[in-house]
């Protein structure tokens, strides 16, 4: 065969492909044996016709077109090994130029490439500082939340109640029946329909309806809701303690709890400060870095994102189309507008770290990937996993625990590659055979997240 390489800009090549007469009169005489297999040619049985018979009966046409398929079936390996072409999509057939000689035009995504640049000489203080003692009183608050008691009350409602109750609007997707509210002294980011939304009921008696109005999205076709409280439950909050220390199984005394608390809150404090700052290193690093990618790249990476946006939506009761009717939008333009900019920010801060593994030659141990591995089962279980329940058995079982096996893999990768960025953004670089050994942690939510944290909004 012969190869011509065409680089194209959008980071694909088109190969055109010439092949020799006698190697393509191979793959006629296998595409005229497969047609007459199907094709009924008088005098002869299924698939024994001569090569002359089939091609006065069936054409030339209809074999040359039969043979492309088969030659590309088995050849297009062999092409792509010849041309020397890393490939990071699946290639197709752009056009058949001549049938003598057989000539044929390959379109041929290439896998991404990354050149990091001068990344070594990328500089950024770390400056996390250790909590203070009132985050640490708002945790032991929080716990006192979780282990208070309910009881069903005829008054008003007040701050710190639960309350149940049915949200209606002119959207039908924002109503709620028997939906569950928390009213809290301060604003949560992650209260439904909007922060500070429980607030509005606070006054209201069981029965009583108010009509809220509220500024919301304007994709959300949406002015006012209205609450009709159904049932209000006061809240007990147990004291803080040597029992409340017993009950949350964190030692035996007040003491003992608080330290177990200081650190929980030290550690998602560092957590939360490592998510914005490797962001910043790695946009810090992209800055100086080439990267190529085709667009068939962007899209596989967009139906990640938009698989897990499906799955965060679904935990509220909602699909996908519902969703982008909520949000007055299209599949399409969705895509276009709010899941391409996460995919190429997700994907481009995915490239950058697979180059840094692959530049300073870093590996992961078995120890750090079983202790990842523990860690991730041990949580699942705690949120009520039973996996003797995994659809499909023993075999369901078996996949589940290899596809958190490699996911594991993958965090302790990325750890490890965010810790290198790190050491060099604080001038303090070592290479790899220089490091000491990883001590698997707990928990470590700030390095597996910033590689992948982007969503669309839900």
């Amino acid at each position: 065969m012969n190869i011509e390489k065409q680089y194209q800009d959008d980071h694909s090549v088109k190969l055109i492909v010439e092949v020799d007469a006698e190697k393509m009169n191979t793959y006629k005489r296998r595409a005229a044996t497969k047609l007459s297999t199907r094709a009924k040619i008088p005098g002869f049985r299924p698939g024994k016709a001569p090569y002359d018979i089939v091609v006065r009966s069936l054409g030339e046409g209809a074999i040359a077109e039969q043979a492309v398929d088969l030659f590309i079936d088995a050849e297009y390996g062999n092409i792509l090994t010849q041309a020397d072409v890393n490939p990071g999509a699946a290639g197709s057939l752009e056009s058949v130029d001549s049938l003598d000689p057989m000539k044929m035009t390959f379109r041929v995504p290439l896998a991404p490439e990354v050149d990091l640049g001068e990344y070594h000489a990328v500089r950024m203080p770390y400056e996390w500082e250790k909590p203070g003692d009132k985050e640490v009183d708002d945790a032991l608050e929080n716990l006192r939340q979780m282990y208070a008691t309910t009881e069903t009350v005829e008054r008003e409602i007040q701050v710190g109640d639960y309350v149940l109750l049915d949200v209606e609007s002119e959207t039908p997707e924002l109503n709620r029946t028997g939906f569950a509210a928390f009213v809290r002294s301060e604003e949560k980011d992650t209260e439904w329909p909007y922060n500070g939304f429980a607030n509005e009921l606070v006054g209201l008696k069981p029965g009583e309806s108010k009509t809220i109005a509220h500024t919301f999205p304007e994709d959300w076709d949406v002015e006012e809701i209205k609450a009709t409280v159904k049932t209000v439950r006061g809240v007990t909050l147990p004291d803080l303690d040597d029992e409340l220390a017993k009950m949350a199984g964190a030692g035996e005394t007040l003491d003992a709890l608080k330290e177990v608390v200081r650190k929980d809150v030290e550690m998602r404090s560092q957590d939360e400060y490592d998510d914005k700052f490797f962001v910043e290193l790695i946009e810090k690093v992209k800055e100086g870095a080439t990267i190529k990618y085709h667009a068939h790249t962007i899209a596989h990476e967009g139906e990640h994102v938009l698989s897990d946006l499906s799955s965060r939506i679904a935990q509220q009761g909602m699909d996908l189309e519902t969703y982008f009717k909520l949000r007055g939008t299209t599949r399409e333009k969705f895509i276009e507008e709010e899941v391409n900019p996460v995919a190429k920010k997700r994907l481009e801060r995915g490239l950058i770290l697979d180059e840094v593994v692959r530049q300073e030659k870093i590996s992961v141990d078995n120890a750090s990937i079983e202790a990842e591995y523990n860690n991730t089962m041990i949580s699942l279980m705690q949120q009520g996993m039973d996996f003797s329940k995994v659809r499909g058995g023993k075999k369901g079982q078996r996949q589940l625990s290899e596809a958190i096996a490699m996911e594991s893999a993958s965090r302790v990768m990325t750890r490890k590659a965010l810790d290198m960025l790190k050491s060099i953004a604080k001038g303090e670089y070592k290479p790899v055979e220089e490091t000491p050994a990883e001590e698997p942690k707990q928990e470590e939510a700030g390095a597996e997240s910033a590689g992948e944290q982007e969503q669309p909004a839900a």
